[in-house]
């Protein structure tokens, strides 16, 4: 049994992270979580009463706060997840993101290098501190072609270029005080317990409310799809058989233009849970202005992680978005304690 501090674990991808490690290992997890919009309690309803859980609500920009808390429960395992992560909220206000992506992470590797040095040689040498990023760090591709390891970053967006100075401090952590790091890049995460403003969630939901689906531009922008808990699960395996100092891209295998994700989205609604006016929820697809700065291809070649750590996705889309569509049927009364 190890000791996994997770920053974030009330949003989407760390409420997952927690979701497995209490239901699928041994470990004791304490998650910290500011609970903003999108960070929600109620994601960890089926495992809050577990021993090996603790949560306490505070902010990473806190250094106090992260100080005492790391200092008292002496975590193996730092999984940072913590972060603002919206596109278009970065556009219409990028504060909070330079703020939490930025100052948080430096605050979080300046307490974890701290209290890294006074570890005993042993217990020092097995300690690491992961790091999650996004593909969006390195831009758009054209038709062609996957980003890799070796990439070079190319940020758009507030929102991308807040989490490349992030990935870029953790490095330099790395480089100039050896501490002991590991950094994952993924795609487009789906799955249950998504905050209702990206492109899934916030499509099954309109449809089930007959409201307009969305649609940036042509809807011709791909995106390659990766299920939460496939992404969890290679979490865990960088952080256990990772090489320190290294990145890891992680992604599903899954391009996608826009709009086919949201005509299968219909579909699938179609066949599970049709309309009560007998027509297709595809009626309901509104093309709108596309946003600034929309970065038309994002693709990645998980290779390295496939072979190196021997993690594959187990799940196809289009199982995976059926899995997601059946659990907002089944779950609307979730939304219902989202944080406003």
């Amino acid at each position: 049994m190890s000791k996994f501090f997770v920053t974030g674990g009330a949003g989407f991808i760390g409420s997952a992270f927690v979701r497995f490690l209490i239901n699928s290992t041994e470990h004791e997890v304490l998650n910290l979580d500011k609970l903003t919009y999108s960070g929600n309690l109620s994601s960890l309803e089926s495992i809050s009463s577990d021993k090996r859980y603790s949560f306490v609500k505070g902010d990473i920009v806190d250094q106090i706060l992260l100080t005492q808390i790391i200092n008292e429960f002496q975590p193996k395992y730092i999984v940072h997840l913590a972060a603002e992560s919206h596109v278009d909220r970065s556009i219409e206000s990028a504060e909070e993101f330079i703020n939490t992506n930025i100052l948080g992470t430096y605050n979080l590797l300046d307490v974890a290098t701290k209290y890294w040095n006074q570890l005993e040689s042993g217990r020092k040498s097995l300690f690491r501190f992961h790091h999650i990023s996004t593909d969006e760090v390195f831009g758009t591709l054209g038709e062609s072609g996957f980003f890799t390891e070796e990439t070079p970053y190319d940020p758009s967006s507030p929102y991308s270029s807040s989490k490349a100075a992030s990935d870029h401090l953790v490095r330099a952590w790395n480089r100039t005080y050896q501490l002991p790091v590991l950094l994952t890049n993924c795609s487009n995460n789906y799955g249950p317990f998504q905050f209702p403003e990206k492109l899934i969630p916030l499509m099954i939901l309109n449809a089930l409310q007959e409201k307009p689906l969305p649609v940036y531009g042509s809807g011709k922008n791909i995106r390659d799809w990766l299920f939460v808990e496939d992404h969890v699960e290679a979490l865990y395996k960088v952080i256990l058989n990772g090489k320190v100092g290294e990145s890891y891209n992680i992604g599903g295998n899954n391009e996608k233009t826009n709009l086919e994700v949201v005509n299968e989205i219909c579909a699938i609604l179609d066949r599970v849970k049709p309309r009560k006016s007998s027509s297709s929820y595809g009626d309901l697809i509104t093309f709108v202005a596309d946003r600034p700065g929309h970065d038309f291809r994002y693709a990645i070649d998980a290779s390295k992680i496939i072979n190196e750590l021997d993690w594959t996705p187990s799940q196809t889309f289009s199982a995976g978005l059926e899995k997601t569509i059946n659990w907002y049927i089944e779950n609307e009364g979730w939304l219902n304690k989202l944080n406003h």
